[in-house]
């Protein structure tokens, strides 16, 4: 395993993308302690609320409330995650961090579902956003491709349209008095395999070999593991995932599929790897197990029900 990457960053984004994507209002009490759980596992990063519009997504309505509410620990990083400049200015009177960044979505009627715009009007705003940022002094180092891997809607998108996002973002940085140094590739529609992640990495590679690649990707056909291994074999070390494998987006028009990849199980496949991840993975195991009862229902993470290869190992030594 010599050509993996030593370490890697998991993002959590269960908060945030799993809750939101439930059918139920989750209690902002609930909330409130999975995140404050999770703030006990070694992840860095918690993606906790979306600023998003109430009517669209109603099991955000209680975003302000339950940011008031977490009890932030020194050293976690909690976000929150904004679509348009009302969203922006929300998320700036609250608690908790914002990103700085430039959104593309690739698909032009992903866009329209996902946030009600197409992408031209989308990027409009986005100068709003990031003369905002330019005026508070906050930094804008990355840039974002919404369903770069193919689109329920338009089906499959071409590299040289992912490129031409790329490109995009990079544009509206610059012109904005910023420098990306990286571009986060997402699929909340599930259409990201093996070959389509080394394909699109390594033109995205061909063309800016400086820029750094995250990954975001989803469970939905059942390729997030092996997708993300991919990435990893192309040396991406930045993944979001989502503990218990919560999650979803409610416009992806993927009712009913597994969400972003689990959390837990991800970061088991890279310490087995050799490649660290900082995560106590028995402890986020306990924290599936109460994502999943505060749900109420099963849900797709396998490491919460398999357990480690290291308890077994115990107990077959015992």
């Amino acid at each position: 395993m010599s050509d993996l990457p030593k370490r890697v960053t998991i993002n959590e984004e269960g908060p945030r993308e799993g809750f939101q994507s439930e059918k139920k209002m989750i209690p902002v009490a609930d909330k409130v302690r999975l995140i404050e759980a999770l703030a006990d596992t070694g992840l860095k990063h918690i993606a906790c609320v979306s600023y998003v519009n109430p009517k669209r997504v109603p099991t955000m309505a209680d975003a302000e409330e339950v940011a008031a509410k977490i009890n932030l620990k020194p050293g976690v990083q909690y976000s929150a995650l904004w679509l348009n400049q009302q969203g922006l200015e929300r998320a700036l009177r609250g608690p908790l961090h914002v990103d700085g960044g430039v959104r593309v979505t690739a698909s032009d009627t992903f866009s329209r579902k996902n946030i009600g715009k197409s992408v031209a009007d989308a990027m409009v705003e986005q100068r709003m956003s990031l003369k905002t940022f330019k005026d508070r002094g906050m930094p804008v180092e990355w840039g974002t491709i919404l369903g770069a891997f193919g689109c329920n809607y338009e089906g499959e998108l071409s590299t040289d349209l992912i490129l031409q996002r790329v490109q995009l973002a990079l544009d509206e940085a610059e012109l904005a008095g910023f420098k990306l140094k990286g571009i986060k590739l997402t699929d909340a529609m599930g259409w990201a395999t093996p070959a389509s992640v080394e394909r699109l990495i390594g033109a995205v590679r061909s063309k800016w070999p400086d820029l750094e690649i995250s990954l975001h990707l989803h469970d939905t056909r059942g390729t997030g593991a092996a997708a993300a291994y991919a990435g990893l074999r192309m040396g991406v070390t930045k993944f979001d995932a989502s503990v218990a494998g919560l999650g979803g987006c409610p416009f992806a028009a993927t009712d009913g599929a597994a969400g972003n990849i689990c959390t837990e199980d991800f970061a088991f496949m890279c310490e087995e790897m050799g490649v660290e991840t900082g995560l106590d993975i028995e402890r986020l195991i306990d924290v599936a197990k109460l994502a999943e009862e505060i749900v109420g229902r099963p849900l797709p993470g396998h490491l919460m029900r398999g357990g480690t290869l290291n308890a077994a190992r115990r107990k077959v030594a015992a």
